[in-house]
């Protein structure tokens, strides 16, 4: 059977995502969709193994400090060919930036002397520290909610908009994806996203977030990413 061919069949084989917070579960069990993968060639379990290592929910775990995440992040960018998944990887980053940026700020930080984060908004956020969105309401018109649940300390309900967010950005990548490698590694990042809100409290979203707050990321913010760019 050909690559294509194979792929055509694993994705018909995958049941179709239910609705998000709806849900009580993922489609199928770990243990069904890692018999499924199977199917993937070498290079791209590779791929696909690397995108889940550094963009599943279990990278933002409390012992994960912000400099190894960052660094897993520039070693995985050399392991990602497919430019969707380079692109969407690098959303899921910024994604993270810029909340680890409004936790440190209602902290009461001041705004960090360099570049923040990972992305195009590193020196954009400093630049407006005082701005409650950071002035990105255009690229991200959820962060005037995000910043909203933020400053009702509601960790929950930050950590589903979140998912909700992250869930959107890989179906809009997914349209353009139906029978390719592609298609199945963002099928497998949304299974991921589907995992996460079933094993979602709000202790340990309180938990999760108060970690980014005190991991700062401005401490690796000189790290140059601009090659990342896609």
């Amino acid at each position: 059977m050909s690559k294509q061919d194979a792929y055509i069949a694993l994705m018909c084989s995958l049941p179709g995502s239910e609705r998000l917070f709806v849900a009580k579960q993922p489609p199928l069990s770990r243990i069904r969709l890692e018999r499924r993968l199977t199917a993937l060639t070498a290079d791209d379990a590779k791929v696909l193994n690397v995108l889940e290592h550094t963009l599943s929910w279990s990278a933002y775990d409390m012992d994960v400090t912000d400099v190894q995440a960052i660094q897993r992040c520039k070693q995985a960018l050399k392991d990602i060919p497919q430019p969707t998944l380079r692109k969407l990887f690098m959303e899921r980053m910024e994604l993270r930036s810029v909340i680890a940026a409004l936790r440190l700020r209602k902290r009461g930080e001041p705004a960090p002397s360099g570049p923040f984060g990972v992305g195009r908004w590193s020196r954009h956020i400093p630049a407006h520290w005082t701005d409650p969105t950071f002035g990105l309401d255009t690229p991200m018109p959820w962060l005037k909610e995000a910043h909203q649940l933020l400053e009702d300390e509601d960790p929950l309900g930050l950590e589903r908009l979140l998912l909700s967010i992250s869930q959107k950005q890989l179906k809009r990548h997914a349209a353009r994806h139906m029978f390719d490698f592609e298609a199945v590694a963002i099928y497998v990042l949304i299974w991921n996203i589907f995992d996460r809100w079933a094993q979602s409290s709000a202790t340990e979203a309180a938990k999760r977030f108060e970690k980014l707050a005190q991991q700062a990321m401005a401490d690796v913010a000189d790290i140059d990413f601009e090659g990342a760019s896609v």
